[in-house]
Parts: C-alpha cells; sequence; structure tokens
C-alpha cells in the first residue's frame, strides 16, 4: 500500500468531512491511479476543480500519482485568470450560462429574474444535461455530487444551499454575477429575452393595460409571453438587493 497526502482548499472542503477540512492528510492507494481517481475517491467532483498541483507543481487529471506524493486541489477560479498554468479549464467563462438539473426549478425561475442565462426543464436528464452543458457552454448546477463525477463533465457545481434565496445569493457570490444582474431582461417560463413594448401593441395583446397608466410592459421574444413592471417587482429588486449586500 502507497500513500499520496492531499489537501483541498476553499469550498472543496465543503465536500469532506470536518476532521479532513483544511488539512494535509494521507490517502492510501494501490496500483497506479490518476490523480482525478485520487480526488474523487474523497468525494470530490472533478467538475469543480481549476487547478492540481503535484509536488507544487500543475498537473492534469490524468496525472499518475506515486507513493509520498503531495497533492493540492483547488477548485474554480471565476474571477482570475490562471491561464499561463496548466489548469483543469481551458479558460474562465467569462459570460456564465447555465443549465440546471431537475431539483432546482425554482432556482431557474430566480436566476431568469436576474436577467441570468439559465436554462432548465423537469423532464432533463442527467446525459441530457451534460450534452446541454457542453454543446453550449453551461457550467451545470446540481444538487447531486455524482453527477459531476461523470468524466463527461466539462463544467459544473454543487449546490451547497436548500433554502431558495440562500441558493441565489450562493450563485451570484460564487461566480461573481453581482454586476451582471439586469432584473427582469428574461423570460421566467423560457428563459427568452423581454422587450419593452408599447402601449398599443399591450392593449392588443394585454386589454387589462388600460389599468395600469405609465406602467412598462414586456414581452418575450421567443414564447410572447408579456410582463409588466408592478410593485411586485419592486419588491422583489429590494429583496434580493437586501440578501445579495
Amino acid at each position: 500500500m502507497s500513500t499520496v497526502f492531499i489537501r483541498f482548499y476553499e469550498e472543496l472542503n465543503d465536500f469532506l468531512p470536518p476532521q479532513k477540512r483544511k488539512l494535509l492528510y494521507p490517502v492510501g492507494f494501490s496500483g497506479n491511479p490518476g490523480v482525478k481517481q485520487i480526488i474523487e475517491a474523497e468525494g470530490v467532483p472533478h467538475a469543480e476543480i481549476d487547478l492540481v498541483l503535484v509536488n507544487g507543481n500543475s498537473v492534469s487529471l490524468d496525472h499518475k500519482i506515486n507513493d509520498n506524493d503531495t497533492v493540492s486541489v483547488y477548485p474554480v477560479f471565476e474571477s482570475f485568470d490562471i491561464s499561463s498554468i496548466q489548469v483543469i479549464h481551458l479558460k474562465p467563462l467569462r459570460e456564465l450560462k447555465f443549465v440546471l438539473d431537475v431539483h432546482l426549478g425554482k432556482l431557474a425561475r430566480y436566476l431568469r429574474m436576474l436577467g441570468l442565462d439559465s436554462i432548465y426543464e423537469n423532464w432533463f436528464t442527467d446525459d441530457e444535461l451534460i450534452a446541454i452543458s457542453n454543446r453550449e457552454n453551461r457550467t451545470i448546477l446540481t444538487r447531486d455530487k455524482r453527477l459531476l463525477m461523470r468524466k463527461e463533465i466539462q463544467r459544473g457545481y454543487w449546490m451547497r444551499n436548500q433554502m431558495i434565496l440562500d441558493q441565489v445569493n450562493e450563485v451570484v457570490k460564487r461566480f461573481d454575477l453581482k454586476n451582471s444582474i439586469t432584473f427582469f431582461s428574461r423570460c421566467t417560463l423560457c428563459n427568452g429575452e423581454n422587450n419593452k413594448i408599447n402601449g398599443d401593441i399591450a392593449m392588443l395583446e394585454f386589454p387589462g393595460y388600460r389599468f395600469y397608466p405609465g406602467t412598462a410592459f414586456y414581452q418575450c421574444n421567443t414564447c410572447q409571453h408579456i410582463y409588466w413592471h408592478g410593485s411586485h417587482c419592486e419588491r422583489f429588486e429590494k429583496v434580493i438587493t437586501k440578501i445579495l449586500n
């Protein structure tokens, strides 16, 4: 039996039991495993990793581990460009887009209200999530740790929180999206973009328009659903702004 010494940094410690967090600790292994195998055996999915150092040198996930190696594992750096060294992901995604698993429908609706590009259907399978993620360069948001260990996944994030407002705060802060928020610019039903429409169109499509003098109306360019900016929007903005601050 051989031994490797490993330490996980920052939010990667969320996957570990308390006695292993923020510590360099030994892990026994046999054979000739790659660093990915060692890391995921500890319960940390590769999709949340951006940098692995073995004895101080950056390596890829298929790097073979030797006895007494020291491994340091770092999370995805969305706010920093570390492309000058060998990282797991070739470059940061500067325009972040998401695809959410079947358990995060409410979060998808909230992210769309913030103007964040978020695809969701309650019938998506794991294979469909991965295909959409890789094809459209979308980060998978999920509550399923095992999903993020699928080797095909390039970008993914495990949601730590379960309450909806905490989840919104978690996504915005984790991916540094506070300056990307544009309230109500996306359709909460289909993720299409909303465009402002004039009163004549609003009157034809929404007869109740005449009861809302001076109200701004918007229409989704995909599903044609009509929205109006009322007091409910102002309340939502205040709640979200308070949480993020």
